[in-house]
């Protein structure tokens, strides 16, 4: 059984107030905050979570992919609550994968934590596309978004973050991506690159994607040059 996210105002009912979200335990926090933006509120992974097991897969494919389902996004999209001890079935899992250790204990990275589920673990197919001028196309599961401090920024929107860091980087996308997984800029206790970040509901690629018409800033007109 596979319990789709509630939408909207029954969406927030559900998430808001005392004992919601994933709960934390033992250096987990980057582990309960990328699978709750993945699940809570989206359908587009929910592939991931159904599809039946095949020969080349691991033998604690099932398992995990059960898990998840079961015990982890189902509960969360119905109840808004997810138990730490939910959480840590999961990271002992993660830790049978050859490259993997130090989950169950260590803080990691979410890129950490997504090579692992979706690489070694669950086979997912790469999200994204890209690539650096002249350079080979690159598949990769999400994006972190790399980019220098800029004073005069106020509250920037990851729609300005996102194609700052493109263009910053010369990257383009080489296909429209099924799905896009953005890390925000890093920041440790002492450092904080922005103080806060506007979401941005929705967001637009088409300057992001390669061989892609485009219109002309000045005349309106199909654009023959990029600057």
């Amino acid at each position: 059984e596979n319990t789709p996210p509630k939408m909207e105002k029954e969406g927030l009912e559900t998430m808001i107030g005392k004992k919601k979200g994933i709960q934390g335990h033992y250096n987990s926090c980057y582990l309960d905050s990328t699978l709750f933006c993945l699940f809570s509120f989206s359908s587009v992974l929910d592939t991931v979570l159904l599809r039946p097991k095949e020969k080349n897969d691991v033998e604690y494919y099932s398992e995990t992919q059960e898990l998840l389902r079961t015990e982890i996004v189902n509960p969360l999209r119905i109840y808004g609550y997810v138990c730490a001890t939910k959480i840590m079935k999961l990271r002992k899992i993660l830790e049978k994968v050859e490259a993997a250790s130090g989950f169950t204990s260590e803080e990691k990275d979410p890129e950490e934590f997504l090579n692992i589920l979706f690489h070694h673990i669950l086979r997912v197919e790469p999200l994204l596309k890209i690539r650096s001028a002249g350079q080979k196309v690159q598949d990769c599961y999400f994006y972190q978004i790399f980019m220098d401090k800029n004073e005069k920024v106020g509250v920037p929107t990851i729609q300005q973050l996102l194609e700052w860091s493109f263009i910053n980087s010369n990257l383009k996308f080489a296909e429209a991506p099924s799905c896009l997984i953005i890390q925000m800029p890093r920041f440790g206790k002492d450092f904080k690159m922005f103080n806060k970040i506007f979401p941005s509901l929705e967001l637009n690629i088409t300057d992001l994607l390669e061989d892609t018409p485009r219109q002309c800033r000045i005349c309106g007109g199909l654009a023959m040059y990029e600057c």
